[in-house]
């Protein structure tokens, strides 16, 4: 199956063109997302087709997204989006060693992927880290706080200076890393129940390996239990050239895949539908450079 149909089960090709961005429907929105995420993410068309090649059928289970805690741009204003869509909050997360906080939000039909928001808590870090930022952040209009602008502008501000880059990666690999990137989807997740021709998540990044990818091992390999309900894995993310100020280029980790296996929640009787702070603060760290303390 070629990736054009395998993506139209999920993410229904659109004609942006015809599409009011400042105010576009769930489906428009996810396209825009897998566009962009996989055009400097050379690893998600790649899994999709081998994938497509075993005769499986990906299906998202959650897209993440990353930002600064200041205006416009805070958890609170880009979730107002995914709320406007139906979305509903479904939990609250903190990461003290990142300085992380982040909020996922749960979809409004099953066939829709949840969605996870972190934002770096600026204030905790030091005054010239909190200079470069508000340096980014003062480029995006105050009008655009709680729009679906925020995500469908891109580039979210100018290149940032290489060595303001580097700077951040000192204190923040998160922070450095959405420095260059800006507000764009960070990876996307293959919902592993989905599939039909693995039995484990060991099984499938056993296959991932034989496939030239490499995981994650920050915690191991597989972060979570079937006991928590949830275990996640992760490749490591893409390394692609990218433009910094002046057209200076350099060579930078961009977007990851992740993969999670879901099992059945006894309160409910459903698969578990949240998230597992400790398994997500290891994942955060498939775009790690290494720079960080």
């Amino acid at each position: 199956m070629p990736l054009s149909k395998l993506l139209a089960v999920q993410y229904p090709t659109q004609t942006m063109a015809a599409t009011t961005m400042s105010n576009p429907g769930v489906d428009q929105l996810l396209e825009f997302f897998w566009r962009d995420y996989s055009s400097i993410t050379p690893a998600a068309a790649e899994i999709c087709n081998l994938l497509a090649a075993r005769g499986e059928r990906y299906v998202n289970d959650h897209i993440a997204f990353r930002t600064f805690n200041l205006d416009p741009i805070g958890v609170d204003s880009l979730g107002a989006t995914f709320t406007r869509l139906g979305y509903t909050e479904s939990g609250e997360y903190h990461f003290e060693k990142k300085r992380l906080f982040a909020r996922s939000f749960a979809p409004p039909a099953e066939e829709l992927p949840h969605v996870f928001i972190s934002e770096l808590i600026t204030q905790d870090f030091s005054p010239q880290l909190q200079r470069i930022v508000r340096g980014l952040v003062e480029q995006i209009p105050a009008s655009l706080k709680n729009s679906s602008e925020l995500f469908t502008r891109i580039p979210s501000w100018k290149p940032v200076a290489y060595a303001d880059y580097r700077r951040l990666l000192e204190e923040s690999e998160y922070a450095g890393w959405l420095s260059a990137f800006g507000i764009r989807a960070n990876h996307f997740t293959v919902l592993l129940n989905a599939l039909s021709t693995f039995n484990s998540i060991g099984e499938f990044n056993a296959w991932l390996v034989a496939n030239g990818y490499t995981l994650n091992a920050s915690g191991g390999e597989v972060k979570g239990t079937p006991e928590e309900l949830l275990e996640q894995s992760s490749i490591m993310a893409n390394r692609v050239g990218w433009e910094f100020a002046g057209g200076e280029m350099h060579v930078i980790p961009t977007c990851y895949h992740e993969f999670a296996r879901r099992y059945e929640d006894p309160a409910t009787g459903r698969l578990y539908q949240g998230f597992i702070a400790k398994s997500a603060d290891r994942i955060f760290e498939s775009t790690d450079t290494g720079v960080a303390a």
